[in-house]
Formats: structure tokens, sequence, C-alpha cells
């Protein structure tokens, strides 16, 4: 059954076309993947499903919800999560903090925040850092703070957008671990961004390819990779 529907999104800026007619389905509780070079359009399509951006053209549903034209923060209400490719905390909040900030976009009260924000930590297995300012985190960790904040704001898509970006290779298998956990015991469903070609491997489903902002394939993971398009345009660039 189709949860996000994103039908015929384009946008441009200042005449440069970014996301030209982009169109793809994700199930509910799949986990799928948006892979593409640099430039491709993958954060822009990211924007125009958070309300970021107004597409130019077309339609973002979300649960038989029609999120187009909506600000960000009613986007995030109606249960799109989302982190950055640049990672920001509140460097002199510590790591709890940064994370009720996120959950008070589902709870009133900031003692129901702190709760919520308590138990996605655990979930990303950070409950030791809790009070650590947020300054002093490694990079795997603040990683792991940024999907915290956007998981507290208790989505039902979350957008993953290169949060693998610069981790060693036992730590994208740990990311990948937590993702698969997170995905079986919430029933969340994703939709990341990645270059690291053995962590979409491992988690997607099903994988949509962008380039110059139009999608020029998708289909399971071993397809996509075997694809002569993909292959020429970004996989003979990428180690898989």
């Amino acid at each position: 059954m189709s949860f996000l529907q994103v039908q015929g999104l384009s946008k441009s800026f200042r005449g440069l076309r970014a996301v030209q007619d982009v169109s793809f389905e994700v199930a509910q509780g799949a986990i799928a993947a948006m892979i593409g070079p640099n430039g491709a359009g993958k954060t822009t399509c990211f924007n125009l499903i958070a309300g970021v951006f107004a597409p130019d053209s077309g339609e973002v549903i979300l649960g038989g919800e029609r999120l187009t034209g909506l600000r960000p923060d009613r986007i995030c209400r109606a249960g799109v999560g989302r982190t950055f490719q640049v990672v920001r905390p509140f460097p002199q909040m510590t790591v709890l903090d940064n994370v009720v900030v996120g959950a008070l976009n589902a709870c009133a009260r900031v003692g129901d925040a702190r709760l919520e924000a308590e138990r996605v930590l655990a979930l990303l297995h950070l409950e030791g850092k809790a009070a650590t300012l947020a300054a002093s985190l490694t990079l795997p960790e603040r990683k792991r703070l940024e999907v915290a904040r956007a998981m507290a704001t208790r989505p039902r898509l979350l957008l993953l957008d290169e949060v693998m970006a610069g981790l060693r290779p036992t730590e994208v298998d740990e990311m990948v671990g937590t993702f698969r956990r997170i995905n079986r015991e919430t029933g969340l469903t994703i939709l990341l961004i990645e270059h690291v070609m053995r962590a979409v491997m491992a988690l997607a489903a099903h994988v949509v390819v962008l380039h110059h902002g139009e999608k020029i394939c998708e289909g399971a993971p071993a397809e996509v990779v075997r694809d002569p398009a993909v292959l020429e345009c970004y996989l003979g660039e990428e180690a898989l």
C-alpha cells in the first residue's frame, strides 16, 4: 500500500531545473532510498516533500493527506521528520535538551517532551550521553543526535539526508543495524538519501535514482545497480 506519493514534482531556481517531473511511491513501513550523483536534485526533492520549497508543479501526498503548499511546521505536524546534511545541534545545550526541542512538536508539556526525548535517546543508544553538551559529541554521536531530534517529532515518515556520510565502515554498519531495528520495532517509514552504497544495499527495499533532476531508474537495489544508465552516471564513480 502506498503511503508516500510523490507525483510529478518539478522545481526550478532562476531558470535552473533542479527537479523535473519526479514521481515515485513508498509503501507504509518500508525503507526506500534515493541515490544519484551530487547535484542530481535529491536534497531539493526532500525540501519539496518537507515544505522548505513549494513545487512549481506536482503533488506530495502522505497517508492520503495532501501536503503540497503547507508550511514546514504544518508538514512536520502532519508526520514528516527530517535530518539535514550539515549536522548542527545546539552546542551549548545537553543532548537531552536538544531532543526535547524536537519533542515539543508533539508534546504540549515540557515534562512529557522530556519523557519522549528519553525514549528516543534510548532507541538511538544515546541515553548515556543525555547530560553531555552536544558540542563534545563525536561525529557518529552527532549523527545519531540529528536522527533523535527528528524522531522526537513523532514522524510517520522519516527523511534521512546522508546521515552516514563521513562514517567509518564499522560505524555505518552500526547505523544500519539501528535503522533496521527502529523500522522493525516501530514500523516507521524511512526514505534516505545516501552515497554509501553498502548502507543502501543493506537497508532499502526500493531505490529511486535521480540524475540532472530527473528520475532515470527505480526498482529493487539488485536491479538498480545493474542498470546501464545508473552505472554510467553514478555507480561507476562509487565504491560498492
